[in-house]
């Protein structure tokens, strides 16, 4: 694979069961691009190693006026510098090729899972670590893919250079051949400590970068809590954190370098040492001599890529490990992914008009109807709408929508690393009487799209965000209109710069920062309605709106989403009066069904949910119904 062929067309299915397996199977991917750069490495280093008996054949031709011979040497250090500078050059192209390739490959196949999980994928990792995975990480196991060859070269040579004084100057081989692995080795018991300080400075890195990630991305919300200094401070001392960590790292490979130094420069002076006294017993020529200290000197340019292959393995583990891990989420559990594996034929997708039904909470989501669903605990309603999606809970989420309930009491919960688990056994959310986690990724989103409570606007255009996937019947200005975005449209217009006239021409910053959080929720809402999937969920699609606002986008939802599922998520009563049937979801399970205004007669625990009501007001009899009704239908009037 060459810089030119990126991307690959298909990076394949990495070994994520651990950091050095991945690395492995990175490596294994790279064999063509290793051989090639081994092959010229050994070239270069050869020719390094060649270098000191050349020039102590050149001594001894000088010491016995031999100008022929002398001549031939010459010859021969020329081939040697030619040898040397071609197996350079080439060495420092194919190596960089590795590590651009190895990030490249790591860096889809990171994508590739961040669109598979979607935004699923920052409430299973941290977005900091997703971060620093995507950028710092990558470079680090680049790094250490590229050093491979360079290191095996050196080792080749070190191997080389001992080797040939055992046969040219035996006296001197043997002192060099126990010294040289003695300098290798010196460092080993300094690594495990040098690896754990690495890790910690890495760790805080990666805290200060969430950090700063949240604050940037709470920075409006900052300023109006004038909070701004508080988190300043916190990342002051999270920065200071790291700074002392990467000192206490730096000292110790300080050391290691300091180790690398001062044992070759002890090996040339006893070398110096020992052989001057040879030459003054007449045991060895003084081309010899000379050929030994060159040799030794030599040494010290292969040794330093013993410490770099340390120093990239130390730095690369850990960024292989949350790699790994990022690599090794599914979207579906292991009993779901076993069974899509052991089909031979893929699960052909339901036929239009069919209801969505969640077996484990007993929801469901009658065909063509607007449904909406009221949870008491806000964490529960955003993974229940994952769940719909086709994304199954975790353990802990189980555990909190009440894992005990009927629907999945039958089977344990089983959780496998780095990965999601569903309730053993048991079906996903079905639509049409197919599981969606057996569909293709591609077929499930096209079916079923949701909106979670926080909504990404990428920057770029208007028309370039809502340049989505989607069935064509529905247009964006009539999308636009229903969500509510007229005034978007008009602050859009008046940021643009002179020239735009079309507020779709109009640029969206950075995650629509540039917006309140009520506009960014309606262009999101307003994107999903251009989408126009079979089943549109929709969690907490109005929560930073108004209440005039939030009654004309209901209205605006329904009419635009007639004879389509839509489920909305959600608890403001402005929603629930529009849904054709609300469902109540007490401790897991599904606990009451009806319209908005029966249940708040009815059930107690609806009105508690929807009314905000408190105990008290509970044991007292609540609110008064009739006021809350005429109330709705002021708002209603006035909308």
């Amino acid at each position: 694979m060459q810089i030119s062929d990126l991307p690959y067309p298909d990076p394949g299915v990495p070994d994520a069961r651990s950091g050095p397996r991945f690395l492995l199977w990175l490596g294994r991917g790279q064999l063509g691009g290793q051989l090639k750069s081994l092959c010229w490495g050994m070239l270069h280093f050869s020719g390094v190693a060649a270098l000191p008996y050349a020039v102590g054949l050149g001594v001894d031709a000088v010491v016995d006026h031999e100008p022929n011979r002398l001549l031939l040497v010459g010859a021969l250090l020329l081939a040697i510098g030619v040898a040397i500078s071609v197996g350079d050059a080439m060495l420092h192209r194919t190596a960089v090729t590795n590590w651009i390739t190895a990030a490249a490959r790591v860096q889809q196949l990171l994508a590739r899972k961040t669109a598979e999980l979607g935004s699923a994928l920052t409430r299973r990792v941290a977005a900091g670590e997703v971060v620093a995975v995507s950028t710092g990480d990558v470079e680090k196991i680049g790094w250490f893919v590229e050093a491979v060859s360079r290191f095996l070269a050196a080792l080749f040579s070190v191997v080389l250079v001992c080797v040939g004084l055992l046969f040219f100057a035996p006296e001197l081989g043997v002192v060099v051949a126990i010294g040289v692995p003695l300098i290798a080795l010196a460092p080993l018991p300094l690594l495990p400590r040098a690896t754990r300080r690495a890790d910690v400075q890495r760790e805080k890195a990666g805290k200060a970068t969430e950090l700063a990630s949240d604050t940037v991305a709470g920075l409006r919300v900052l300023r109006g809590i004038g909070g701004e200094e508080l988190f300043l401070g916190r990342y002051r001392e999270a920065s200071q954190e790291v700074r002392k960590a990467a000192v206490r790292s730096a000292r110790m490979w300080a050391l290691i370098s300091a180790i690398q130094v001062v044992l070759p420069g002890a090996l040339m002076i006893t070398v110096v040492w020992y052989g001057a006294t040879l030459v003054s017993d007449g045991s060895i020529a003084v081309g010899e001599l000379v050929a030994a200290f060159s040799a030794v000197a030599t040494l010290l340019y292969p040794l330093r890529h013993f410490q770099e292959i340390a120093m990239a393995y130390s730095f690369s583990r850990p960024s292989a490990k949350r790699a790994a891990r990022v690599l090794s989420l599914n979207r579906t559990d292991a009993v779901a992914a076993a069974g899509r594996a052991a089909r031979t034929e893929p699960v052909r997708a339901p036929a239009p008009g069919g209801d969505l039904y969640d077996p484990r909470t007993g929801l469901l989501a009658p065909a063509g109807r607007f449904t909406a669903v009221v949870c008491g605990d806000p964490d529960l309603a955003g993974r229940l709408a994952e769940r719909l999606g086709g994304h199954p809970m975790d353990e802990a989420a189980a555990s909190d929508a009440g894992a005990e309930a009927e629907a999945g009491a039958n089977a344990p919960v089983a959780a496998t690393a780095g990965t999601t688990a569903d309730t053993a056994g048991a079906p996903s959310v079905l639509l049409g009487g197919v599981a969606l986690d057996e569909l293709d990724l591609d077929t499930a989103r096209t079916l079923v799209l949701v909106q979670d409570k926080d909504p990404v606007l990428l920057s770029g255009t208007l028309r370039e965000l809502f340049d989505v996937p989607a069935s064509g019947a529905v247009e964006s200005a009539a999308a636009l209109d229903a969500a509510q975005c007229a005034d978007v449209l008009d602050a859009l217009l008046q940021s643009a710069p002179d020239g735009v006239e079309d507020p779709m021409d109009a640029r969206i910053t950075e995650r629509g920062r540039s917006l309140s959080g009520g506009q960014r929720q309606r262009l999101a809402l307003a994107r999903s309605l251009v989408t126009d999937p079979e089943v549109l969920v929709l969690d907490e699609p109005t929560s930073a709106v108004d209440s005039h606002t939030e009654a004309r986008i209901a209205d605006g939802v329904a009419a635009l989403r007639a004879g389509r599922t839509t489920v909305v998520l959600a608890s403001s009563p402005l929603l629930l009066d529009r849904a054709d049937r609300v469902v109540l979801i007490d401790e897991g399970t599904v606990a009451a069904v009806g319209t908005h205004r029966d249940l708040l007669r009815s059930e107690p625990r609806y009105r508690a949910v929807v009314t905000r009501e408190t105990d008290e007001e509970q044991r007292l009899g609540g609110l008064e119904l009739t006021e809350l009704e005429e109330a709705l239908t002021e708002i209603e009037e006035s909308a």
